[in-house]
């Protein structure tokens, strides 16, 4: 059986407790070791064969999975975050469909959410933002034009935005000519729930200065929107003492 695995956002101890049991059962593990807490390899068995897939190709990768399902073993391909995000596993998953190699998928803590948790943030507060945009710039991989910086900024909606660190100063052209302000708040989160995790908060416009001013040049993360200064919300109806739920009756039924 071969487990997709997700790693969590860094830190060890967010792994899943699934996670965590799938790695010490594990006989072969094969693990993203450009992105993934090589810490999380402290919970596998001695006698556990790992790969780092940094240095591999897919072909690689998979060869080592079939060598292990035909030997029997039970293996681990452990993902940074949740691998539904940027994880490139559906080329793998597909594959191994051809091949009748039974697979599961265990989901972790995105990065995303950890980036969140380090500035003690939500995404969604009402009056202000009820949506979340989850997007990258086009680097090496191309981005459909569909799915542009401009059109997505044209919502005003939060964004989060992956794997583009080194292109700050276009994202933030890209940002303000989609829409929004220059002062729009904004922050960085370097390796979210790392030991040495850090945040910037800054603006659209400043972007790219608050990374160079800060060393910042991989491995983080850009959150976009009014949500980043938790400013001008409104109360959530849920807990409103006039607000009548299926398990509490409010004050405005009296």
């Amino acid at each position: 059986m071969i487990h997709f695995v997700g790693a969590g956002s860094g830190a060890a101890d967010l792994i899943t407790v699934r996670g965590k049991k799938l790695l010490e059962e594990a006989d072969v593990i094969v693990y993203a070791g450009s992105l993934v807490n090589p810490q999380l390899l402290d919970y596998a068995k001695e006698t556990c064969k790992i790969y780092n897939s940094a240095k591999m190709t897919l072909e690689e990768v998979l060869e080592v999975l079939f060598e292990a399902e035909q030997a029997g073993k039970n293996t681990v391909r452990l993902h940074t975050g949740d691998p539904c995000l940027y994880g490139a596993i559906r080329e793998q998953m597909d594959v191994l469909e051809e091949r009748g190699i039974p697979y599961d998928y265990c989901p972790g803590v995105s990065s995303f959410c950890g980036a969140a948790s380090a500035l003690n943030l939500e995404y969604t507060l009402p009056d202000v933002s009820q949506s979340v945009i989850i997007t990258r710039m086009a680097g090496r991989t191309p981005v459909p034009e569909k799915e542009s910086i401009e059109s997505f900024a044209a919502h005003q909606a939060t964004m989060v935005v992956f794997l583009s660190t080194g292109m700050l100063r276009e994202l933030s052209d890209r940002l303000i000519a989609g829409g929004y302000k220059a002062d729009t708040p904004a922050a960085i989160v370097y390796k979210a729930t790392w030991e040495d995790e850090k945040t910037f908060l800054c603006t659209v416009g400043t972007l790219a200065e608050t990374a160079e001013k800060n060393h910042v040049t991989k491995t983080a993360l850009m959150i976009i929107g009014d949500v980043v200064a938790h400013h001008g919300y409104q109360r959530s109806k849920l807990y409103d003492p006039g607000f009548t739920t299926e398990f509490r009756k409010g004050t405005d039924t009296l």
